[in-house]
């Protein structure tokens, strides 16, 4: 089973724990308002999956981390947008990552840094909006795949091989193997990745109106 929750960025506060909130009060403004209002999203989808007190979850998510789940409850992945924020849940280990469909990221700096010459190649007989999906596509794709392996976008970006509409990905180094799911809901766009050797079905989304 492969579940996500879509939460439209109204930061409305749900319940954390203590811990957190002990967490957020170190953090500056900004970032502890994010913080609180991520991990009471996090919470509030594990607590619609096992029917269970939001506070009840078993979840470490400290800021700056990947959040986990206590051993047999499953594995998570989170990302969130300017206007929106996804939860992601399995059996079995995935990544996600969402953007906006209009995001303009369109930066020759960015291409030339992270990616690969073959990529570099297949933009330049597009046009500008053409360079913006391709770059928004491959950029949410490699993300999730860095949320999976728990890298980081510095590291392991260019790592990444994706080929433009296919369904798998590879580490160019580690060999790793993911499988890729894209979804489009409105104004966003999501990428999934989880290990080719599992068997996953399409993935549930669930829209909160909150």
């Amino acid at each position: 089973v492969l579940a996500l929750w879509l939460f439209p960025m109204v930061e409305q506060l749900l319940p954390i724990s203590s811990a957190e909130e002990q967490l957020a009060n170190e953090l500056p403004t900004r970032r502890a308002q994010q913080f609180r209002v991520s991990r009471g999203y996090l919470r509030d989808a594990m607590a619609d999956l096992w029917q269970i007190d939001a506070l009840s979850v078993p979840i470490y998510a400290p800021p700056g981390q990947p959040p986990l789940l206590e051993k047999g409850w499953g594995h998570i992945s989170m990302s969130h947008c300017q206007d929106a924020f996804l939860v992601g849940w399995s059996h079995k280990k995935i990544g996600i990552d969402i953007e906006r469909t209009d995001r303009k990221i369109k930066n020759t700096q960015l291409i030339n840094r992270y990616f690969s010459k073959s990529e570099q190649r297949s933009i330049l007989h597009l046009q500008d909006e053409e360079i913006n999906s391709f770059v928004l596509r491959h950029w949410i794709t490699k993300e999730a795949c860095i949320k999976w392996q728990r890298s980081s976008i510095a590291k392991d970006f260019s790592n990444w091989d994706w080929g433009k509409d296919s369904d798998t990905a590879t580490h160019k180094l580690d060999k790793h193997h993911l499988r890729i799911h894209h979804l489009t809901h409105h104004k966003w766009n999501m990428a999934i990745a989880y290990s080719i050797k599992e068997r996953m079905q399409m993935p549930m989304l669930c829209v909160s109106s909150s």
